[in-house]
């Protein structure tokens, strides 16, 4: 007998939101970390060490730049065309790889690569994440230096302490503090309008760059400069990555609305309006985002802006608790302590693992680079990286899932691969400078990722191998069963199809089986959310005997106790945890020569699951019920 569960689903009550307030909400988060790139943009654009002379021909000829590589990388590519790939609503390099596996007919050796393209953009990602809070902070204090010289020496301690209790304060959770996002942000967006326009006002002729003319001549005329100028140029464009990882928070109706109607256009403005001030005034490079204010606005302009790079920065620390959940439940990732810091938000999630990590190396990185401008050469590469990635994954699932003509996407997609590769390369040029820094990050994370999914496959091959099927095994069991003694066990099991070592190991040391025995399986789905109508579902076996099978997307995290409570209400069970035991097996490692790994890879693999969360902790079990019988297994 099957029985499925059929309840009310935990979205069914949603609160319907207008378009107008879920695009204030988006600007308030997802919007964050673009827009706080005029803080640096520009000012970077024209480093010295680019040799690039300040001119009013190479000041219209970056801002032409600037503003074609927000129009066609973001406008264009993220907004109209990647945003459209979303997995039951949600979006990322996680969500668009489940999309592209999905779409291949063959899988194999295909499935490998576009599955290895989706873990390193993934890595990419957490490299962008440490540098985005060090490089988005340091700027904007930095704006001391004009509106408070005396505290030039203090900008890399305000700089810490602001880190550090922004990292402090996330255990507490982001729902109150995230309801103030959106009315600041908004603030500071119309600030960035209103001070460009101000400037363009006083110098109008800056607006022939809008002809991309003047980019193309910039780039005959400064070949080399030039493409060293587009590593710049690619930092307008940091965050927009977020756009599409955090469609599934707000939908991409909102979304696109708030960067159409209001983000893009006050982005514009003012990276025209430094290009203005510039114009009219090149000593102005020294800080021309800054010194866009009048001298009595430029104190309250640095607090604004520091408060808009801490919710650009917070927005990037929350992508890295959701990408790493994600990672979890897709198997790329070892177990870790995931804690839940909102009752009705289930994507609030916080991993202490995860943020002490990203604060001692964001604090790292504050203290060896010092300034913005020597974070500005790590800043792209990890940037342009994931781009790259994004764009190869949606040309896959253009064809294979959408089935659009291939003429067609080759065509759409060679242009935004020409943008991409050559904005990765100028990010390579400054691999000595700094640039190494995200290629050390994502590189590590890349080789550990890789090692731990290849190390679970050849354990789950051990196990099938060396498994005995269930149904035949407990037939047997049930017709000459051992004692039978009264209450519960709960055995975990990786699989619905084979006997649990758990239970083996029971029976051979204590010869008992409780009266009422249930094999709990977790399946992780290749969908965001799994609705609690399709859930669970529960096959009575005979003699007591259960199986239990639930289901969870990628951004959900299991939890006994909630499949205990939905059997309780939906089936004639009951349970009394004083009276229900909880069996696992704790498996340990053992590195060998055997076909798999190189064996120092086995050794990290076996100290990785070593380290790994308990399954107690991860599944929320009641330590004091849990049994854990041990066993080993040679790789």
């Amino acid at each position: 007998m099957v029985i499925t569960f059929m309840t009310n689903s935990t979205h069914a009550q949603e609160r319907k939101y207008s378009l107008p307030s879920l695009a204030l909400a988006a600007v308030g988060v997802v919007f964050g970390d673009i827009g706080t790139s005029p803080l640096y943009s520009l000012k970077e654009a024209f480093s010295p060490s680019h040799g690039i002379a300040l001119s009013e021909a190479s000041i219209l000829g970056v801002i032409s730049l600037l503003f074609w590589a927000i129009v066609m990388v973001v406008a264009v590519k993220y907004v109209l065309f990647v945003m459209r790939a979303d997995n039951n609503g949600e979006g990322g390099v996680f969500a668009m790889t489940t999309l592209a596996l999905r779409s291949v007919n063959n899988p194999g050796r295909m499935s490998g690569v576009l599955m290895m393209l989706g873990i390193f953009g993934a890595c990419m990602f957490y490299g962008d994440a440490v540098i985005t809070p060090a490089m988005s902070v340091i700027s904007a204090v930095e704006g001391l230096e004009l509106a408070a010289p005396k505290l030039t020496l203090y900008v890399i301690p305000i700089t810490i302490v602001i880190l550090i209790l922004l990292f402090w304060i996330q255990r507490h959770g982001t729902a109150v503090v995230g309801k103030l996002f959106g009315p600041i942000m908004l603030v500071w967006f119309a600030t960035l309008a209103v001070l460009g326009a101000y400037q363009i006002i006083l110098a109008p002729a800056v607006l022939v760059a809008l002809n991309p003319y003047y980019a193309l001549s910039f780039m005959a005329a400064h070949v080399l400069q030039a493409y060293i100028v587009l590593g710049s140029v690619v930092l307008v464009l940091t965050g927009a990555e977020a756009l599409y990882a955090d469609m599934g928070h707000f939908g991409s109706k909102p979304i696109r609305y708030g960067w159409y109607c209001f983000v893009m256009p006050s982005l514009l403005l003012n990276y025209f309006g430094q290009g203005a001030l510039l114009m009219h005034s090149p000593k102005a490079i020294e800080s021309p985002f800054f010194l866009l204010a009048p001298e009595w606005a430029l104190l309250p302009l640095v607090i604004l802006s520091t408060v808009a790079t801490v919710i650009a920065s917070q927005a990037v620390i929350s992508g890295a608790y959701s990408l790493t959940s994600q990672a979890i439940q897709l198997g790329y990732v070892p177990r870790m302590k995931i804690l839940h810091t909102s009752k009705l938000a289930i994507g609030q999630i916080y991993i202490p693992l995860v943020n002490w990590m990203l604060l001692f190396i964001i604090l790292c990185i504050v203290i060896g680079f010092k300034s913005s401008e020597n974070l500005a050469a790590a800043y792209g590469l990890a940037v342009t990286a994931t781009m790259l990635v994004t764009t190869i994954l949606v040309s896959v699932v253009m064809v294979n899932l959408w089935g659009w003509n291939r003429w067609l996407v080759g065509a759409m997609i060679a242009v935004f691969l020409t943008i991409d590769v050559g904005f990765f390369g100028a990010s390579l040029l400054k691999i000595e400078q700094g640039g190494w820094l995200p290629l050390c990050i994502g590189g590590a994370l890349f080789f550990l990722l890789m090692t731990w999914y290849k190390g679970r496959m050849i354990v789950k091959d051990h196990t099938a191998a060396d498994g005995i099927p269930l149904m035949p095994f407990l037939q047997g069991l049930l017709a000459h069963p051992p004692h039978r003694v009264s209450g519960t066990a709960i055995y975990l099991t990786g699989s619905d199809s084979l006997v649990p070592v758990s239970l083996l190991h029971n029976l051979k040391h204590n010869k008992v089986l409780h009266e009422r025995t249930i094999f709990m399986n977790f399946k992780t789905r290749d969908i965001p959310y799994v609705d609690n109508a399709h859930r669970m579902e529960v096959k009575d076996i005979g003699g007591g005997l259960f199986l239990v099978k639930a289901a969870y997307g990628f951004n959900e995290t299991p939890d006994v106790k909630a499949v205990l409570e939905q059997i309780t209400r939906t089936y004639a069970m009951t349970f009394e945890l004083m009276d229900t035991s909880f069996f696992m097996a704790r498996e340990t490692v053992v590195p060998t020569e055997l076909p798999g790994m190189s064996v120092w890879r086995e050794r990290v693999f076996a100290w990785m699951h070593q380290n790994a969360a308990k399954p107690l902790d991860f599944f929320s079990i009641p330590a004091n019920r849990v049994v854990e019988l041990g066993t080993k297994i040679e790789i």
